[in-house]
């Protein structure tokens, strides 16, 4: 059996990785912090659910034993939880630090805690692999270019917590390059979800799948590299 975990897997990018890794035959735990919606999302899946609050280290540890509990080991962790703060104005030079603090504890420190929490289970498998659901949005090299679409988007929370994402992405491939652990980040591109009011011109099922392809790579596949469907983003 080859078990997963996604956490904020009850809606949108996180309901769709959960549901075609299943359609392979994985087990995929369904992690959300709401019990409720949680619950509702995994029985729609037809798959196990486990409370993870991404911010909270001892129910993240909580999960962890449970898993071991009912699996022994984790072969897959997909990091897709993830917040904005919308702001009326979002210059950098209004943004406050708390807004800062807000997004980073999700998207960059939350990262961290479930990774690490997940880690030992994940060096039981013979084949563990680890994705971070980052964005186009977190490449330095295409904020810097105003030729892409991106250029007007200067959400300097979100964006530098994506960036800071890929970093913790290339820090783990780098810790983990002698064992079987491959380390990716994946970029869904701009989809419809609840984090952009539904705006993304691309479905959630579209950009779950370049995180089920990392999700499910073979012994020579990549690590420690920042992809999207087409191939590799600048970082």
């Amino acid at each position: 059996m080859t078990t997963a975990l996604i956490t904020g897997a009850n809606k949108g990018i996180g309901f769709e990785i959960a549901k075609q890794l299943g359609e392979r035959g994985i087990t995929a735990i369904v992690g959300a912090r709401d019990e409720e919606l949680g619950r509702a999302a995994a029985e729609r899946l037809g798959q196990p659910y486990v409370r993870v609050d991404v911010t909270d280290p001892a129910g993240v540890q909580t999960a962890a034993k449970w898993i071991e509990q009912e699996y022994g080991a984790l072969d897959i962790l997909v990091n897709n939880a993830g917040i904005t703060v919308w702001q009326e104005d979002a210059r950098p030079s209004v943004t406050s630090a708390d807004v800062l603090r807000q997004v980073y504890e999700v998207n960059v420190f939350g990262v961290v805690t479930v990774t690490n929490a997940m880690l030992p289970l994940l060096r039981r498998s013979a084949a563990g692999r680890i994705v971070n659901m980052s964005s186009e949005l977190g490449s330095l090299t295409m904020a810097m270019d105003p030729e892409t679409p991106w250029w007007p988007f200067n959400l300097v929370a979100y964006n530098s917590s994506k960036t800071a994402l890929n970093m913790v992405t290339v820090s783990y491939a780098k810790e983990l390059l002698e064992t079987p652990i491959k380390v990716n980040a994946a970029n869904p591109g701009y989809c419809a979800t609840d984090l952009n009011a539904n705006t993304g011109f691309r479905t959630p099922a579209q950009g779950a799948s370049i995180a089920v392809h990392l999700a499910t790579l073979e012994a020579d596949g990549p690590s420690g590299t920042y992809l999207q469907d087409d191939g590799p983003i600048p970082w």
